[in-house]
């Protein structure tokens, strides 16, 4: 073995790698003795223990190792992923067949090397077919192009994340495609150049800020994820600048803190009080921001009205078209009026990084939409209402 992956130990076990401490100082004073420092070792462990505390709320990690990696083979976060995927769908209850599934699905698409973003792909599938009540075995036995599924699993056996030795299994891959053409050879090869100092400086007239090397880099890679970011910190400001404990809870009353905005300038600030909802759901905010008492109103979102239920498709009618997993509507691709042919695309849902593409169910004209983007909806909520064309 030439190289050996750990994790600090206050980090290890449970979906993360072996423990480092407890290797390093087993191996003391041995042949294969690793050098390492146990003392600082310890040292990195107690500052993450204490960060850990922090992020508890947001751990969905098991409390313990388990052998069912050995049926599902899962990377450790896509495990916690599609844990917390399941529990939002209203499945966690459901993960045994979740987890059984995950491992056919990998087997339907040719035992696959599961890495991000490989490993979310056979989640993503995993959810689909299973809130569908579709075994994998049978996936095959469906109609060509007929089938709505993730869009990345669609972008997948495209090539868009490119291919295993021999290629994706032939008949999947048309069950999946249709009538598109994957693409060919290697997914970069066919990549514009790009010019880095002109899209530095288009960033930078955009978002009217300098845009370093960081930045350019995320936004290539990731261009949504990028402008959903910038948004908020031209929403928000630099909001890593705060305490962690204070950016996920707020702050207690007659609780202070220091935040660096910049070199040199440090701003303390200290909540005095917090007023009962008016009316309007809001809130009076009393606070000192260096020294000086200021005060400010803020909406709480805890005390709003939950909006009421949406009305469900009809299952009987099918120019209703309902979401077929609860999650949030990112994209909507057409309009009242428009003309649709059986298989365009509608709408996009998004649930815990799975998207998944709403086709029209025949030809017609979209009549009404029921949803807005950013909007959350439920499973079998309407979205769509298509008045079919006459025959159809």
């Amino acid at each position: 073995m030439d190289v050996v992956d750990c994790a600090i130990a206050s980090m290890s076990g449970s979906t993360s790698q072996p423990n480092l401490n407890s290797i390093v100082a087993a191996l003391k004073h041995q042949t294969r003795d690793t050098g390492l420092d146990v003392d600082a070792l310890n040292e990195f462990s107690d500052y993450w223990d204490r960060v850990r505390d922090f992020y508890a709320p947001f751990d969905s990690a098991p409390r313990s190792g388990t052998a069912e990696v050995y049926l599902h083979e899962m990377p450790g976060g896509q495990y916690t992923n599609l844990k917390e995927q399941a529990a939002s769908m209203g499945l966690a209850n459901h993960w045994p067949e979740i987890a059984r599934t995950y491992a056919e699905v990998n087997q339907l698409f040719g035992d696959i090397v599961k890495v991000t973003p490989s490993s979310k792909v056979v989640g993503d599938m995993t959810m689909f077919l299973v809130t569908r009540g579709i075994k994998p075995a049978d996936v095959l036995n469906l109609e060509p192009g007929s089938t709505p599924f993730p869009e990345s699993v669609i972008d997948m056996m495209m090539g868009g994340l490119g291919q295993p030795l021999g290629g994706w299994p032939r008949k999947l891959q048309q069950v999946i495609l249709g009538d598109r053409k994957p693409q060919k050879g290697r997914p970069g090869s066919g990549l514009k150049p790009v010019n880095l100092e002109k899209l530095r400086k288009e960033l930078t007239a955009k978002f009217k800020r300098e845009i370093t090397d960081d930045l350019l880099y995320s936004h290539l890679m990731y261009p949504q994820v990028f402008a959903d970011f910038m948004k908020i910190r031209r929403e928000h400001g630099d909001l890593a600048n705060l305490p962690t404990p204070a950016f996920f809870y707020g702050l207690r009353t007659g609780e202070e803190i220091s935040v660096d905005i910049e070199e040199g300038k440090t701003l303390f600030i200290k909540l005095l009080q917090m007023g009962d909802v008016d009316e309007e759901g809001k809130r009076a905010i009393t606070f000192e921001l260096n020294g000086v008492s200021r005060e400010t109103q803020v909406a709480d979102k805890s005390s709003q009205v939950k909006p009421k239920s949406r009305t469900k498709a009809d299952p009987a009618n099918p120019g209703q078209v309902g979401a077929p997993i609860p999650g949030v509507v990112t994209a909507i691709s057409v309009s009242v009026g428009s003309k649709v042919a059986k298989g365009d695309k509608l709408l996009t849902l998004e649930a815990m990084k799975m998207q998944t593409t709403i086709y029209a169910p025949s030809d017609g004209v979209v009549e009404t939409i029921d949803v807005k983007v950013g909007e959350a909806v439920e499973s079998k909520d309407l979205l769509v209402r298509v008045k079919l064309q006459a025959g159809a």
